[in-house]
């Protein structure tokens, strides 16, 4: 092998081996010499400062003025062609405001809305603020809820039924209370009852001729009837006090009726049913003087009541048994009416014929009502009672 070829040899060998740390630090520097940064280029234009001299001022401001009426020019020369294309696609109408637009526009003052002036260019109620077609549409919505249209919109024929009045073939049946029918069928078909079977209609007049015996004595007699009126105290008026006491005579003729004047606060008046209201017992009597009068009165005397021992509850007085003639006790007023606590009102409906207790009461007339159902059955009523007497002494002699 010659020189040459060894060199040769040798240089390749040196070549495959791989880059030391120097060689790879001198490749950096040569890239980064032919790499180097070049400076930034500054801006050709320099800063625009403010003028300092009077003269650079006025330039200024003359060259702003120039140049905003340059720039509106060309806005309007823009804006010109949009308009015309805008102008020729809109219809005739377009020009034309709703009432909706105006509704929203304009505002109507405080002062039209009380005097409106009703022109022929604005057909606006301004009073409302509605326009006809409003308000018709309005009316045709209230009518359709009121069932007054059908459902095509035409108004519906309303048909007046006129009532027939009950004849006297219409009413075959018999042995039934006037007042019932009066109640069920109405007033005319109690009155075709009452005149086929002879009862009048009882009024005013004829109920105290029925309760009351005219030209009689009006003082004080061997039976008295009482009865009393009572208004709430407490809460929800649940507790009772007096508030009125009436006592007649044998004959009807009232012989003592005062109004008490209460003593403790009145939360219900029941006017409905005592007929007392509160100018009547702010003047009344005093409560223990009332009570000293009745016990004079009824003293050794037949008291006739009915539910009387309600009565004597209320004036906190007493009285003997065998004095007392109830007439919700009464056996054969029981029977009569078939009921175990039969009522006034219907104890006069039934026996006297009478109608009382119709609205507010009347303790006058309660009390009169009661002594005509005892007078009425005197005679047995007192028999019974001399029966029950002498039974009660033979059992207790044997």
């Amino acid at each position: 092998m010659s020189k040459d070829s060894a060199k040769v040899s040798h240089s390749a060998a040196h070549s495959n081996k791989p880059d030391s740390a120097g060689n790879r630090k001198k490749k950096r520097k040569k890239f980064w010499k032919h790499t180097e940064k070049k400076p930034a280029a500054r801006d050709a234009k320099k800063p625009c400062l403010p003028p300092k001299d009077a003269e650079g001022f006025s330039a200024n401001w003359k060259a702003l003025l120039e140049s905003l009426k340059s720039k509106a020019d060309v806005k309007s020369r823009q804006t010109e062609p949009q308009q015309k294309q805008e102008n020729s696609q809109q219809p005739l109408t377009a020009h034309k405001k709703t009432w909706k637009d105006i509704k929203k526009t304009c505002r109507i003052p405080e002062d039209c809305k009380h005097s409106p002036e009703k022109t022929e260019d604005s057909p606006v109620d301004l009073q409302n603020g509605t326009s006809p077609g409003e308000r018709k549409a309005k009316k045709r919505k209230a009518e359709k809820l009121n069932g007054k249209n059908d459902r095509f919109g035409h108004k519906k024929k309303t048909v007046e039924v006129e009532q027939k009045q009950p004849t006297e073939e219409d009413i075959w049946f018999d042995d039934v209370d006037p007042d019932d029918i009066e109640a069920a069928v109405g007033a005319e078909a109690a009155d075709i009852v009452r005149k086929r079977t002879g009862v009048k209609m009882a009024d005013a007049q004829s109920v105290e001729r029925v309760l009351m015996k005219e030209h009689a004595f009006e003082g004080l007699t061997r039976a008295v009837a009482m009865d009393c009126e009572m208004v709430g105290v407490g809460q929800d008026g649940q507790d009772s006090i007096l508030a009125r006491v009436s006592i007649v005579n044998q004959f009807g003729k009232c012989i003592y009726d005062k109004y008490v004047r209460p003593t403790e606060h009145v939360t219900d008046y029941r006017t409905a049913v005592s007929g007392i209201r509160p100018e009547n017992i702010m003047t009344g009597e005093d409560v223990r003087k009332v009570q000293k009068d009745v016990a004079e009165i009824l003293n050794g005397r037949i008291l006739v009541g009915h539910a009387i021992h309600n009565d004597l509850k209320i004036l906190l007085l007493d009285h003997p048994k065998k004095k007392i003639r109830d007439t919700q006790k009464y056996k054969p007023f029981k029977s009569i009416v078939k009921s175990g606590r039969p009522s006034l009102k219907l104890l006069c409906s039934k026996i006297l014929n009478v109608r009382v207790q119709e609205g507010e009461h009347s303790s006058v007339q309660d009390a009169q009502a009661t002594m005509r159902l005892y007078t009425m059955e005197k005679k047995e009523w007192e028999r019974s009672i001399k029966a029950s007497k002498s039974k009660e002494t033979c059992v207790k002699k044997s």
